[in-house]
């Protein structure tokens, strides 16, 4: 099912954007790393639902770029809907989700793609992926961009990987830190004092930002 091995970004030695160089300690996967990496992914998918219609269910915020050009590879029919949720809110303790938007397409029957950026903890794709099967799809497959299974405390799996990343802090291609950096068009490592820095200007509690960051 997956397309071949999930691929683990290359020690490239691309220079990280002067306007960011401050911030971003490195680049761990260029755009054309990415760009590559989604064709191969959209033709496996293509290839496993061949004949069938596809209702694409992904989570915002951070899958906004991902999902944008993953689709456009897509030569499936498809629909496509956006679940809403989030490790933080007003009264929660931290690490608590929180649903923030519902389906609005049926997908009592139907196949199913969850779309996430990042796969670590595999508390939120737990979760999701069981609020789904309450839908009664026809069955369900997971996409994400990146996959942190160093962090892992779910027994949840990807069926198509974009890349194995290590354990460290990463920013761009829709992923954010205090809702910057979604728009670098690559992956990057964010510089410890920088995101240290943000949580200990935040409340005592973990800052909103870095638990949605953590979120996945």
């Amino acid at each position: 099912m997956s397309p071949s091995f999930p691929q683990t970004p290359a020690r490239h030695g691309v220079a990280v954007p002067r306007r960011w160089r401050r911030e971003v300690e490195r680049i761990l996967i260029t755009d054309a790393q990415i760009a590559r990496r989604i064709r191969t992914l959209a033709r496996a998918i293509a290839r496993d639902f061949a004949g069938r219609e596809l209702v694409v269910v992904s989570l915002l915020n951070g899958t906004v770029m991902f999902l944008a050009d993953l689709i456009r590879n897509l030569s499936l029919p498809l629909r496509l809907d956006f679940i809403g949720v989030s490790s933080y809110g007003a009264g929660t303790e931290s690490g608590e989700l929180v649903f923030t938007k519902e389906l609005r397409l049926s997908v009592r029957g139907r196949d199913v793609l969850l779309v996430d950026d990042i796969l670590d903890t595999g508390k939120t794709l737990s979760r999701v992926r069981a609020r789904l099967r309450a839908l009664r799809p026809r069955r369900i497959r997971i996409c994400v961009l990146l996959n942190k299974a160093a962090r892992r405390v779910e027994p949840v799996a990807a069926d198509y990987v974009g890349f194995e990343i290590p354990d460290e802090f990463v920013v761009g291609y829709g992923l954010d830190f205090a809702e910057r950096y979604r728009n670098l068009p690559f992956v990057g490592v964010l510089y410890p004092h920088v995101y240290q820095q943000g949580c200990r200007r935040a409340s005592p509690a973990r800052p909103r930002a870095a638990r949605a960051r953590r979120r996945a």
